[in-house]
């Protein structure tokens, strides 16, 4: 089981370090089989991992693997260490599998690409990155996956490097990440002064003990950097804009795995989190805000990529609230159905852009069900998915975190609510974005430019079949688990993390009502988009800026710093340190002018200044006497 779970880790990275050496030699769809097959390896290394746990009683299964020693730092030994526990091997499954997935699709969507082989060594890195965090057996060594995980986001989001709009999505990306992993590594540091360790067993095992305050500042750095990895309130910003990026890194990022972090890092920690239960009803009520706020802007967009990248911190809010009441396995759940369903809606998207030559405006699009009949069911199914429409994945995931907040008092009543007004928004936004690409006619920009298929039957198949391949999960993926009838889901993870036992009464009644909402929107989506029996109402201001989150952080922020370094570029710097290595050089420079006329080049004159400087020191030394 152990070996299995080190070659799920490595294949990626050997194949990344292969593409790389490789250069030129390796042909450009080359590099695209070699990722593709080692994420496949990957991922039929955690199954087999998988199966091996099964054969261990639940009591006997988490074990860890040492490597060699990484770091040694006083009396502080971190090893390159591993864990494999139910916990850790459901995120190997959905990263693996899910980014196999992606990958394979990629050879499609990228073929011709002038810097293919780039792409498929980051996005193996990538899922490398991904693959450390989760399986990291100590908090060390998921801070090396949290960073390297940002770093390729940062390398993904930025990959058409010739577009300044690229490459400004990539450096904010990075810098809002690289705020919550400071406030990760602050945490970490306070945990090391107060139980002189970070390996898991006995940081959790020590959480209650090193006081409020030290478990509540923890708390929130690891908070802080669960809200940034996974784009919720306030640091959400930089999700949206990494829509830059090619559409398979849109669905890697925001389906399976880095926006998923988060999530996981809650779960992972959660005997931190528990003994700090303010941070934690914090986080649940952060992901019921953002739950709601991305719901609304979603609302007012027309870029289709976005649409979806506010529907994943629409649905990563759920993961929130679920993991934030305790209700890990739910929120887990989730997780992986929003795996199937979202990384399904990206690449249906990713089939349209691709067909209308790059095009990604909705409003250009329309009557796109008669032109690409696949692609629209592909999309409907995604789409009923994300919404929570039975029998697909998202009712029975999204649903019984629903059941758990209501199961949880006062408190989790109101998050209930926010939950049931997310659930109308998703209905409303996602079928209002179904009927204005694929109802009605088809419009006059897609007339001119007629949809078509990538050239060549690989790029076609590979286009293809993975979004079959997730239509069929995002369909029959949350029949895995039905509250009241089996949980095999729950059972798999009791060793590492709970759930709530929600009453039969609770699961009706959150489903029904999240069902009935969630049908309400998708028909005022149909009267006004669909049928047109209703003008569009009139977009507001604040949901097309955003809620001004971005104009409040570009005035709190980057215009203070700004004025502040030309501030100090004029001041300070130009007139004292640049002009005094200014003035320093040039004296020197005068100096040695005037030396410089001394050297003559006549033997006389040289032995006259010898002749008088020793006459000199003579003089000198006589009179010292």
């Amino acid at each position: 089981m152990i070996a299995a779970s080190w070659i799920c880790l490595f294949l990626p990275l050997g194949a990344a370090m292969l593409i790389t050496l490789g250069g030129t030699k390796l042909s450009r769809r080359g590099a695209g089989y070699l990722a593709t097959l080692a994420c496949f390896g990957s991922f039929a290394a955690a199954v087999v991992t998988f199966l091996k746990m099964l054969d261990r009683v639940p009591s006997n299964r988490t074990a860890y693997s040492t490597a060699w020693r990484w770091a040694t730092a006083g009396n502080l030994d971190f090893g390159l260490r591993i864990l494999t526990d139910p916990l850790a091997i459901m995120m190997m499954l959905i990263v693996s599998g899910v980014g196999a997935l992606i990958v394979a699709y990629s050879i499609g969507y990228m073929d011709g690409d002038d810097e293919e082989r780039r792409y498929f060594a980051y996005i193996s890195l990538f899922v490398f990155s991904m693959l450390l965090l989760v399986q990291s057996g100590n908090l060390l060594i998921l801070l090396a996956g949290w960073g390297l995980v940002g770093l390729c986001s940062y390398l993904l989001i930025g990959y058409n490097h010739e577009r300044p709009a690229a490459v400004a999505a990539a450096k904010k990306a990075f810098i809002m990440n690289a705020f919550g992993d400071a406030t990760m590594a602050l945490g970490f540091f306070l945990l090391i002064q107060r139980t002189g360790s970070l390996d898991f067993e006995t940081v959790f095992g020590q959480a209650g003990a090193i006081g409020t305050a030290s478990i509540n500042l923890v708390a929130l750095g690891l908070l802080g950097g669960a809200v940034a990895k996974s784009a919720q309130l306030p640091l959400q910003t930089w999700l949206p804009d990494a829509m830059e990026g090619p559409t398979p890194v849109s669905a890697l990022i925001h389906a399976a795995t880095m926006v998923t972090a988060g999530v996981y890092l809650i779960c992972r920690a959660h005997p931190i989190f528990e003994a700090a239960p303010h941070v934690q009803e914090l986080a649940a009520g952060l992901g019921a805000a953002t739950l709601v706020m991305a719901g609304l802007i979603a609302l007012v967009q027309t870029d289709i990529k976005r649409v979806i990248a506010y529907s994943t911190m629409s649905q990563i809010g759920y993961m929130f609230l679920g993991a934030g009441l305790t209700a890990y396995a739910n929120a887990m759940f989730h997780l992986m159905t929003h795996a199937f369903f979202k990384a399904l809606l990206f690449m249906g998207a990713g089939i349209i852009i691709h067909a209308l030559g790059g095009e990604q405006d909705m409003r250009k699009m329309g009557g796109l069900r008669q032109l690409m009949p696949k692609t629209s069911l592909a999309m409907l199914v995604g789409a009923l998915a994300l919404v929570g429409i039975p029998p697909f994945a998202g009712f029975f995931s999204k649903d019984s975190i629903l059941a758990a907040a209501l199961a949880r008092g006062w408190y989790g009543v109101i998050l209930w609510i926010a939950g049931m007004v997310g659930a109308f928004l998703t209905g409303l936004y996602t079928f209002r974005m179904l009927f204005i690409v694929f109802g009605g006619e088809p419009s006059a920009y897609v007339q001119e430019h007629p949809p078509h298929d990538p050239a060549g039957r690989i790029p076609r198949l590979a286009l293809a079949l993975p979004v079959a391949a997730l239509a069929v999960l995002a369909t029959v993926g949350g029949w895995l688990q039905f509250a009241g009838v089996w949980h095999p889901v729950t059972t798999f993870l009791d060793p590492v993390v709970k759930s709530i036992a929600a009453t039969n009464t609770q699961e009706t009644v959150s489903s029904i009502a999240a069902v009935v909402l969630g049908a309400l929107g998708i028909g005022v989506a149909w009267w006004i988009y669909g049928a047109k029996k209703e003008a569009p109402p009139k977009t507001s201001p604040i949901l097309e800026h955003k809620f001004y989150f971005d104009e409040v952080y570009d005035a709190l922020f980057y215009r203070p710093a700004v004025g502040m370094t030309r501030l100090l570029r004029g001041g300070f710097e130009g007139p004292i340190v640049l002009g005094g290595v200014n003035g320093v050089a040039g004296t020197i420079g005068a100096l040695a002018g005037r030396v410089r006329r001394l050297q003559t080049g006549l033997v006389r004159t040289y032995v006259l200044a010898v002749a008088a400087s020793m006459a000199v020191l003579t003089v000198v030394f006589l009179s010292v006497r």
